[in-house]
């Protein structure tokens, strides 16, 4: 049996132990570390599994993944998700659609403290949802709205996917935060206009309401936007300026939203222990895919797998889009079969030598599966965003799904765009983090 072989048992294995419920990070380890032991010896095995966890876990760029998720988490837990949508319901609730439009904008910048996709379903499907119940919107709207923003965590930072994809391919997490908020925005806007569009063809599906708000309560709840912004602007300009690491941008994060959420009095001695042991459990979860997709990717790379993939593929007499086309729609079949961040984990060592070899833009090209993940992660069978937002709301999955679809749409579009426009995603990288 040659080495390629072994390599595609290992991954059908792996597929199977996945389908039979086992941790994703146990799998990795045990069928790496057996694989690697079988193609070239059990003691260079035994080797590898130390020292590839050693490795991992004493990463510096590592660090920055539980302060962020920290970050979100006090953002999650002392309700700016609540004081945000409030907001822009003061503002635009009353026309047409306006409150699922508040859901967009609130979720978006909820993103810039909260890099989580489920914690953004979870949020906005316990804060939004029976607001547009309160004023007659369809369930199909309101619950597919709230799955959907669940994906602008994939592109607008501090996003958890952009930051692993950082450590997975060695680019640069400041590009690959710049590099995802045009994106983000766009695909903000779109998913506004999809509302818009919607509750003008349907005015049933998100009615106008008669509360309206004097420009005093607007004006008396902008605070509330600009602190998170001001957060933002100083943790990203100052990494993209190089003032400060990705890590020490996080820290001054979690600082500064520790600080403004003590003098506002939301942050209480038990919502910061919450907060502390959540973000714990998260990012021991997001180390230890890390660490096992390590001596898996290694396992992989012994096989030949992803040199021989990437010799076909560049062989092969079709455009080179067509092959990326193929592998990002690998991404989203991944994806809607297992945890996103797993599939990406193990997926990119073997996809992303392939897609280089292609000759595209590295940072472009992460973005792109970042993308891909986030469309993964709202189609069945398993669409996590998609089930909290069935367990919270007690709405059928069917008609969730069907709320859903035309921001699909949306996203599929952004995709388009940034196949033909590339600068979308390399213009802002190009300009404030020039080689």
């Amino acid at each position: 049996m040659n080495e390629i072989t072994i390599g595609i048992i290992g991954l059908i294995v792996l597929l199977g132990l996945f389908l039979t419920g086992m941790e994703m990070f146990i799998a990795m380890t045990v069928l790496g570390f057996a694989g690697y032991a079988v193609i070239v010896t059990p003691g260079a095995g035994m080797a590898a599994l130390a020292n590839d966890f050693h490795d991992s876990l004493e990463n510096y760029s590592l660090t920055v993944v539980p302060l962020f998720i920290l970050m979100g988490q006090i953002a999650f837990n002392t309700g700016l998700a609540m004081r945000l949508y409030n907001v822009f319901h003061k503002f635009i609730g009353h026309i047409a659609g306006g409150l699922a439009v508040a859901t967009v904008i609130g979720a978006a910048l909820f993103k810039t403290m909260c890099g989580s996709l489920l914690a953004t379903s979870a949020t906005f499907a316990s804060v939004a949802v029976p607001e547009m119940d309160k004023f007659k919107y369809s369930k199909r709207i309101s619950c597919g709205i709230v799955a959907s923003v669940s994906v602008l965590g994939s592109l607008l930072p501090p996003s958890t996917i952009l930051i692993i994809l950082g450590i997975l391919t060695q680019e640069s997490i400041g590009k690959l935060f710049l590099a995802g908020i045009i994106p983000g925005i766009l695909l903000t806007l779109f998913y506004m206009i999809v509302v818009f569009g919607w509750s003008r063809i349907n005015p049933t599906i998100g009615p106008a309401s008669n509360l309206k708000f004097s420009w005093k309560e607007k004006f008396k709840t902008l605070p509330e936007v600009i602190w998170p912004l001001l957060i933002f602007v100083i943790m990203i300009g100052g990494i993209m300026q190089g003032v400060f690491t990705p890590t020490e941008g996080g820290s001054i994060g979690v600082f500064s939203l520790f600080i403004v959420c003590l003098l506002k009095r939301d942050l209480t001695y038990s919502l910061l222990r919450k907060s502390l042991q959540e973000s714990l459990r998260t990012a021991c979860m997001i180390l230890m895919l890390v660490a096992a997709s390590t001596i898996f990717g290694h396992f992989i790379a012994v096989s030949n797998i992803p040199a021989v993939v990437a010799d076909w593929s560049t062989s092969l007499p079709f455009h080179r889009h067509f092959v990326l086309i193929i592998i990002l729609f690998i991404y989203i079949l991944g994806g809607s079969f297992m945890d996103d961040l797993a599939f990406m984990i193990l997926g990119t060592p073997i996809f992303f030598p392939v897609i280089m070899s292609l000759g595209y833009d590295p940072i472009w090209s992460c973005i792109l599966i970042a993308t891909t993940i986030g469309i993964g992660c709202v189609i069945p069978p398993v669409a996590a965003p998609v089930f909290i937002v069935k367990n919270i709301t007690k709405v059928p999955l069917m008609e969730i799904y069907k709320g859903v679809t035309p921001f699909l749409i949306a996203l599929i579009f952004l995709i388009v765009l940034m196949f033909i426009f590339p600068g979308i995603i390399t213009w802002l990288p190009s300009v404030l983090m020039p080689s």
